[in-house]
């Protein structure tokens, strides 16, 4: 078995100076396909014969006259306007059922940006192949004109980064190995990493982290990262739950299956911190990373029912329900970030099954008081297909989190608003820092979409990226 590597192989385009072959892409009308006038009549009378509508993802190759491949036509459906794609990558399909060889785009219908659908090519390349072979598709894309390519690229690597993460079952991705990548993102890039693991957790007063980790196999640990730069102070805290049992109130089999995920978050802020450094954008921050990093296993040690836990804050926890133990490393981890009161702190987790239930596996909610940063990030997450809907710190539900018997309370009885009792929660750590924006993901795609494959997936990773600049102005 290969051992897993922290830095997956990276997708590039093609060769500019290699030969290639046109790809129009044909938006479907009223009357028909809109065919590009430059194709030819002979490339018209093919695309007639062969049925071709230009609806999304149909494919017609296109032969010359000599009986050679002389392009193909990619059929993009019609224009939308503002409403949102069905599909978020449409030429990702191509990426997948084009001969091998090099394409370049020879055209751009209105509507359509060049930067997007390249994105989603390099996406569609993706492999997991750690366990079996998988071998990515043969037809590579010229960087279409105009186009930032090496951008393209670091984001391509930071997503491919948190899905091999998350791909990865837990039986070789512990914490341990959690912390190891880690540490190979902050040795590719010049970053400085200290990990407190097990006693020294209590010593240095973070007992919700040990509380949580302390039946798993592995000590439980805090991971903390810090890169060279200077500038506002950026910190990402992500949720490291490398397999969650539930702890002594154990999930069901069937909600047990997709555990490995758990420390999606930490998947996604250690992509969105490969791509910032990639981009050499961390120089223009400090950028700090946090991951508690535990399993929330079954032994003799575990954390009970009815337990109340200290925090590093000072407030105290009834346990309620030992499943909702994400909530409890977080707030060890977004104290600690506090102290230092960072200009934007930012926290990721698959944290509930409320925001599921809510918007679904594919649009993650986020929580922010600050309406300008909050419309900023959405404005960022439609423009660059990745999709996040804001969701309130709803005031009134605080009383909901706190139970009387102690300050706070991990997992309200009553079922109601799920998501956003779990936010208020981790509200309550994070005071001190000057915008406060958490984002609850799925980190996992159920089933295969082009430029999607089905696995681990990263989310809100590009919403921030591109807001971040607006948000740090």
């Amino acid at each position: 078995m290969k051992p897993f590597a922290s830095m997956p192989m990276i997708p590039q385009f093609a060769d500019p100076h290699a030969p290639s072959l046109p790809l129009w892409l044909v938006r479907s009308g009223e009357d028909g396909p809109e065919l590009p006038a430059d194709i030819g009549n002979l490339a018209g009378r093919w695309a007639k014969a062969q049925g071709f509508s230009g609806k999304p993802g149909q494919l017609c190759l296109i032969p010359s006259a000599e009986g050679a491949l002389a392009g193909a036509l990619f059929g993009v459906g019609p224009d939308r306007g503002d409403r949102p794609p069905r599909e978020r990558f449409p030429l990702a399909r191509a990426a997948e059922s084009l001969p091998a060889g090099n394409w370049r785009l020879a055209n751009l219908p209105q509507g359509i940006d060049p930067a997007l659908i390249a994105l989603g090519w390099l996406f569609a390349e993706y492999r997991f192949d750690r366990y079996k072979k998988a071998e990515p598709p043969r037809a590579r894309l010229l960087c279409p004109e105009g186009v930032d390519g090496p951008r393209l690229i670091a984001m391509a690597a930071g997503e491919y980064l948190a899905r091999d993460l998350i791909n990865t079952p837990a039986s070789d991705m512990s914490p341990a190995e959690l912390e190891q990548a880690a540490r190979d993102v902050a040795a590719r890039h010049g970053a400085e990493i200290e990990t407190i693991r097990g006693e020294d957790l209590l010593a240095r007063n973070f007992p919700m982290i040990h509380a949580v980790g302390r039946a798993g196999a592995q000590a439980p640990r805090l991971i903390d990262m810090r890169f060279p730069g200077s500038g506002p102070q950026v910190t990402l805290v992500g949720k490291g739950v490398c397999f969650d049992t539930g702890g002594l109130d154990i999930k069901p089999s069937s909600s047990m299956a997709l555990m490995k995920k758990d420390m999606g978050g930490a998947a996604n802020v250690l992509g969105l911190a490969e791509t910032l450094a990639r981009l050499g954008l961390t120089r223009g921050m400090a950028l700090r990373v946090l991951i508690p990093a535990v399993e929330n296993a079954i032994s003799a040690s575990s954390f009970r029912p009815g337990d109340i836990l200290a925090s590093r804050k000072g407030p105290t926890v009834e346990v309620n329900n030992t499943d909702a133990e994400g909530r409890l490393v977080l707030a060890d981890a977004l104290a600690y970030a506090c102290e230092a009161a960072p200009d934007l702190l930012v926290s990721m987790a698959t944290l509930t099954g409320a925001a599921r239930v809510a918007l679904g596996p594919e649009l993650p909610p986020f929580f922010c008081d600050d309406d300008a940063v909050a419309a900023t990030l959405q404005a960022a997450g439609h423009a660059h297909a990745d999709p996040i809907w804001r969701l309130p710190f709803w005031e009134p539900y605080e009383s909901m989190i706190e139970p009387g018997i102690a300050d706070l309370d991990n997992a309200p009885s009553g079922g109601f608003a799920g998501a956003i009792t779990a936010a208020l929660f981790l509200r309550r750590f994070a005071a001190g820092a000057r915008r406060y924006v958490h984002f609850d993901i799925y980190g996992w795609q159920p089933s295969s979409a082009p430029g999607r494959p089905k696995g681990g997936a990263g989310q809100g990773m590009r919403a921030l990226l591109h807001a971040l600049p607006g948000i740090l102005a």
